[in-house]
């Protein structure tokens, strides 16, 4: 079952005195986490909305509803946010990192199921899923050449086995 919250980012401390907060963001882009006007903070995921976002240094400044000082806006310091779901329209063929933990992951020539992607390093050049199965541990490259199929749906990725992989 797919997660209705997802992780987003962390904030990390203030900025300025006017009650801005520095977030760090766990997406593709910074720009990401300022589309939205609504983000949920912690495990509780209670709502907290956005007044105004910019990316700064690879960082997001982010002014909520409420705090309107230092001290308020050191509340949220370590503070983890969300997103939900339902916030999103991704486009076709992407898909969000958290739904492909514990997916399995099937050989496309033979259909031996290899084991299941327990970790996803995001590298600068691509993501590489770590496949655990067993006793034995793979990095497959999230690239074309070795991704025949992913179907989130079916709960499992088919990948192009290559010698020495």
């Amino acid at each position: 079952m797919l997660q209705q919250y997802l992780e987003v980012g962390k904030v990390t401390n203030v900025h300025g005195l006017m009650g801005e907060v520095k977030v760090q963001p766990w997406a593709d882009s910074p720009d990401f986490l300022c589309q939205f006007k609504t983000l949920y903070v912690d495990d509780a995921h209670w709502p907290i909305q956005v007044e105004r976002a910019r990316v700064h240094k690879n960082m997001v400044i982010m002014k909520f509803e409420g705090p309107s000082d230092v001290p308020s806006a050191l509340s949220l310091r370590n503070a983890i946010l969300y997103i939900d779901r339902a916030d999103v329209n991704l486009p076709e063929g992407t898909f969000f990192l958290a739904d492909i933990h514990g997916l399995e992951v099937r050989d496309a020539a033979t259909g031996e199921v290899l084991g299941k992607i327990a970790d996803v390093l995001t590298l600068p050049a691509n993501n590489v899923y770590v496949v655990k199965g067993g006793a034995r541990e793979m990095m497959v490259p999230a690239v074309p050449q070795f991704i025949a199929e992913t179907n989130i749906a079916g709960g499992f990725i088919r990948v192009n086995m290559m010698e020495g992989l």
